[in-house]
C-alpha cells in the first residue's frame, strides 16, 4: 500500500477551523472517552510554519486499554488505524494512508508523550528563531525524505529533543 509522499505547505488559517471542526466530530462520537481535553499539535497548530497539511489532533484518554473500543467507533466513521507506537498511543489517519487530512493520536492525558507534545507545540508557538529553524529542517528532510515518512519522521527526532531539554531547563519528566 502507497503511503502518502512527504509535501509541504505554507501556514494556512484554515487549518485552525479544520482542527475545531474535527474536534466538534470527535466529541460527538468518541467524547465518552474523553479525558483531558483534545490540543491541536504538530506544525499545523503554529502560524506561520510550513507543514505537510494533516492536521495532528491530540485527544486525551484515561488508559490505552480503556479506550480501546474508540477504535471501532473511529475506524466506522472515516478514520483508518494503526497500531503505530501502540504503547503509548492509538494511531489513525483520515481518510487513508495514501492521502491524508488528519492524523488522530489518542494518548493517556499527562502522559509524558501528552506533555511533551504540548511543551513542543508551546515552544514552537513562542519563540520565532526555534520555528524557523524547524522550518528549515523540515524542509531540508522534505526533500532528502520525500517517500520515506519515517525517515522524514525520525530526522526531526534529535531537533524536537533538544527543544524540549531547553524548554524543561534541561529536566525531564
Amino acid at each position: 500500500m502507497k503511503q502518502a509522499s512527504i509535501e509541504l505547505s505554507e501556514y494556512d488559517p484554515e487549518w485552525r477551523s479544520d482542527f475545531e471542526a474535527e474536534r466538534v466530530f470527535l466529541l460527538r462520537i468518541i467524547g465518552n472517552w474523553l479525558l483531558g481535553g483534545v490540543e491541536h499539535t504538530g506544525s499545523t497548530a503554529v502560524a506561520g510554519l510550513v507543514a505537510k497539511p494533516v492536521i495532528d489532533i491530540m485527544f486525551g484518554v484515561k488508559s490505552l486499554e480503556e479506550s480501546k473500543p474508540a477504535i471501532d467507533v473511529l475506524t466506522a466513521n472515516g478514520y483508518v488505524y494503526y497500531p503505530y507506537k501502540k504503547n503509548m498511543m492509538h494511531w489513525f489517519c483520515k481518510p487513508s494512508d495514501a492521502f491524508r487530512t488528519h492524523h488522530l493520536h489518542l494518548v493517556p492525558y499527562e502522559s509524558p508523550l501528552w506533555k511533551q507534545r504540548i511543551l513542543f507545540r508551546d515552544i514552537l508557538r513562542s519563540s520565532r528563531e526555534v520555528a524557523h529553524a524547524y522550518a528549515a529542517l523540515k524542509k531540508d528532510l522534505a526533500t532528502r525524505f520525500k517517500e520515506d515518512r519515517e525517515a522524514y519522521t525520525d530526522g526531526k527526532w534529535p531537533f524536537i529533543k533538544a527543544a524540549l531539554e531547553r524548554g524543561n531547563n534541561g529536566q525531564q519528566d
